[in-house]
């Protein structure tokens, strides 16, 4: 009771208030119980209007930040999505509630094994994961009508925009590795469009077509 009172406080004061106004992203971030994808020393934290630290160098995102990037991707509930970076399996969650599959990619294995844990806990059986260089994307299940990468980027991976389908959207933090802007990729029969969402600031994307490690 007390995290769904946390949780409907994070909606109405975070994340609708800021302009937020897909109904279905807003239900979703009601529903998902996000203490549950955060250490217990954390959990009274977990509502709060910041990023937390989930271990092994990494963070789960601001709430804010995981409801704009998930409305940007205009998701319908036959979408395929793939994401690079599973963390700690939140930001997850809340795409497989509103589309049909996700397939997540998630580099550090012990992170990797924690959440595909959890997310079978919760019933999340339309998630398919793997231990892998998300920044190779997904080639054997492409191409996807959405793709969400959470982890700053030097640039847009070509192989991810290969693996979009025509009409479909990517969403992408790309910078340096302090800051960067948070982009909304579509990809049609006349090419890539690019829309600025503002700035953002999130851990380095490390692979092949990303950050190196270190």
């Amino acid at each position: 009771m007390k995290f769904r009172r946390m949780r409907e406080m994070m909606v109405s004061t975070q994340i609708e208030a800021r302009g937020i106004h897909d109904q279905r992203v807003l239900e979703v971030m009601r529903k998902v119980p996000r203490h549950l994808f955060i250490g217990e020393a954390l959990r009274d934290q977990a509502y709060g209007d910041f990023p937390l630290p989930i271990g092994e160098g990494q963070t789960i995102s601001q709430p804010y930040i995981v409801a704009e990037m998930t409305q940007a991707l205009e998701l319908s509930k036959d979408d395929r999505v793939l994401e690079i970076g599973t963390g700690s399996g939140y930001q997850t969650a809340v795409l497989a509630e509103l589309a049909y599959r996700i397939y997540t990619i998630e580099r550090v294995r012990e992170l990797f094994v924690r959440a595909r844990k959890l997310l079978d806990e919760l019933g999340y059986h339309n998630v398919v994961a793997r231990c892998s260089d998300g920044t190779l994307g997904w080639r054997d299940e492409s191409p996807f009508e959405a793709i969400i990468v959470t982890a700053g980027a030097p640039e847009v991976p070509e192989k991810l925009l290969q693996q979009l389908t025509s009409g479909g959207r990517l969403i992408i933090p790309v910078g340096n590795r302090f800051s960067q802007t948070l982009l909304k990729i579509r990809k049609d029969e006349d090419g890539i469009h690019k829309i600025d969402l503002g700035g953002c600031r999130f851990v380095k994307l490390i692979g092949e077509h990303g950050w190196e490690a270190g």
